[in-house]
């Protein structure tokens, strides 16, 4: 019996949460024997290589000059700052509280949208943020045993990444999606070479080391077209919710690769940011009429880092 097209998209989503939880938990290994810089240029080369295969397969190469657009450029900017904090983070701190924050990506994207394009969010939905946010702060405990400095980067890419989300509800739809894709990679990559020296400098890489930042860059590829295939396939208010399974990856991976084993406050955290992010989707499809997922941004995602 086929599978219906909601639990077709579901599939899909979560099928890129494990390649994007994989893909995290390598970047984190690569980190202990190279700076940020050069795993974002090393892995950078690699993703700007397929993806600009994969626009040029495409077509989406046909007019370079529309990545010229000033919104690809800011957008741009919010990827690359959400990317380096992010990897700076998730090289000091278990893959799990990483992810956990960054959970409160959907929250944030939804009030970022509410108070600059005046989108619609009722109080209940307004609470739903204030939860979710609370629940981060319990994740990253400001001010008591266990916090690191370092979470504050977690946050600050969250904040990119709805900078990002809103750029790119406004880039122009003739501008093709794997143009902007491609630029923002390219730009990623130049910025990792330029952060090299300032960051400790080139050391030396093995083969397995340089494999291991290949299968990276390939995972976030494949986990990027499932995404898309779940946007194209399901309602997102019945598909985004199974994003929140890439914490479930991101604790398992954590425990299994790191060692790291969540204390209470990082799952009473975890568990408010999800149980606010799920009322936040329910919310909107109780108020909303049922969308497909490729007519709105769809589940907002960390950095791609690509």
């Amino acid at each position: 019996m086929p599978l219906s097209p909601n639990l077709r998209g579901a599939l899909y989503i979560m099928v890129a949460m494990v390649g994007f939880a994989f893909n995290d938990a390598i970047t984190k290994h690569s980190s202990a024997s190279m700076n940020t810089a050069q795993v974002m240029l090393v892995r950078g080369v690699f993703a700007s290589t397929l993806v600009a295969m994969l626009a040029w397969r495409h077509g989406a190469l046909a007019t370079p000059r529309l990545a010229l657009h000033p919104l690809i450029a800011l957008r741009a900017l919010a990827e690359s700052g959400g990317t380096l904090c992010f990897l700076l983070a998730l090289a000091h701190l278990p893959l799990a509280n990483v992810s956990a924050v960054m959970q409160a990506l959907p929250l944030a994207v939804t009030m970022g949208a509410a108070l600059v394009f005046g989108e619609g969010v009722g109080w209940r939905r307004w609470l739903a943020i204030v939860a979710g946010f609370i629940g981060v702060m319990i994740v990253v405990r400001p001010g008591f045993e266990g916090f690191s400095s370092y979470s504050l980067l977690a946050l600050a890419s969250v904040v990119c990444c709805v900078v990002r989300d809103l750029v790119t509800k406004k880039i122009p739809a003739e501008i093709p999606t794997l143009l902007v894709s491609t630029t923002t990679a390219m730009i990623i990559t130049i910025l990792g070479a330029l952060l090299l020296v300032p960051m400790g400098g080139w050391t030396p890489m093995s083969s397995s080391d340089l494999t291991l930042l290949a299968i990276a860059a390939v995972l976030v590829l494949i986990g990027y077209q499932f995404v898309i295939l779940s946007m194209r396939t399901g309602d997102v208010s019945f598909v985004a919710p199974y994003r929140y399974t890439a914490l479930l990856w991101s604790m398992l991976l954590g425990f299994g690769v790191f060692g790291d084993l969540p204390d209470s406050a990082m799952l009473l955290g975890s568990a408010i940011v999800v149980a606010s992010g799920l009322y936040t989707f329910y919310r909107e499809r109780v108020v909303g009429r049922p969308r497909n997922a490729d007519e709105s941004t769809g589940p907002a995602m960390e950095p791609d880092g690509i």
